[in-house]
């Protein structure tokens, strides 16, 4: 296995050059000590201010005297691949006609590049907030998520940043955050490949017919306004249900295709 991936180390080589521009290898090699190996973009994205200064710091906790705080937050935009991925992030879309006289869902999708459901929850560049009902799905908000960073809790900070949403489509999210995303009234399911976000929006767009006898209270409290058949979305969509902590009743775990 490498030491490092071929994004992390695109990302840490122009960070590198930011706040070391005589030696940047020392800066990488100190980031390999600290984060451990092997170097990925995931350990990247985790990265914070306090974090970069520690390691500037070295052995004997003094801050280098050409310390610079903006180079700092630059670096770190490439370190989260934020620089990368301005330039890659989708327009947003009007509303069809034909969508425009029906009640539709809404659903985040955690993105870090296009329209790519490719994101975790904790580290994602952004959210694609989709609209969907059975006459068609549109692109109508991009969130972007550079502003929770500051956060005292940020994964509090991004379920409140897609509070307004009913379902959240995630490649992974960990137990204490689903259970901070359900308590802000949306229901998370995970996609752990990644894959193109309209595909899998296809499959919801695909369930959204007449709801059969019984109609859970779950949905219909979730989507008052719309009938969803439950049984079809968990038979396109969800192959198991994990529990996730106190707060969280269930993750779904969906699949594509």
């Amino acid at each position: 296995m490498s030491s490092i991936s071929q994004g992390a180390a695109r990302r840490l080589s122009h960070a590198a050059r930011l706040l070391s521009e005589q030696d940047p290898a020392i800066f990488i090699v100190a980031i390999g000590s600290y984060l451990g190996l092997p170097i990925t973009e995931d350990k990247l994205q985790t990265l914070t201010v306090e974090d970069i200064n520690r390691i500037l710091s070295g052995d004997d906790g003094e801050l280098p005297e050409d310390y610079n705080r903006e180079s700092i937050k630059n670096a770190l935009q490439y370190l989260w691949g934020e620089q990368e991925a301005q330039v890659m992030a989708p327009e947003v879309e009007t509303m069809p006609a034909a969508m425009q006289d029906s009640p539709s869902i809404k659903v985040a999708v955690a993105s870090n590049n296009a329209e790519q459901l490719d994101g975790h929850f904790g580290s994602c560049l952004r959210f694609l907030i989709y609209r969907v009902n059975t006459e068609g799905l549109y692109l109508a908000d991009v969130r972007d998520a550079s502003s929770t960073h500051a956060a005292d809790d940020r994964n509090t900070a991004r379920a409140e940043l897609i509070s307004d949403c009913q379902l959240l489509y995630v490649q992974s999210i960990g137990g204490p955050a689903a259970a901070k995303v359900v308590r802000a009234g949306v229901h998370p399911i995970k996609f752990p490949k990644p894959g193109a976000a309209r595909e899998t929006l296809q499959t919801l767009q695909n369930s959204l017919i007449s709801p059969p006898p019984g109609w859970p209270k779950f949905w219909a409290r979730k989507v008052p306004c719309y009938n969803v058949s439950l049984p079809r979305l968990k038979n396109d969509q969800s192959r198991h249900t994990q529990a996730a902590g106190s707060g969280n009743r269930a993750i779904t775990s969906g699949t594509k295709g």
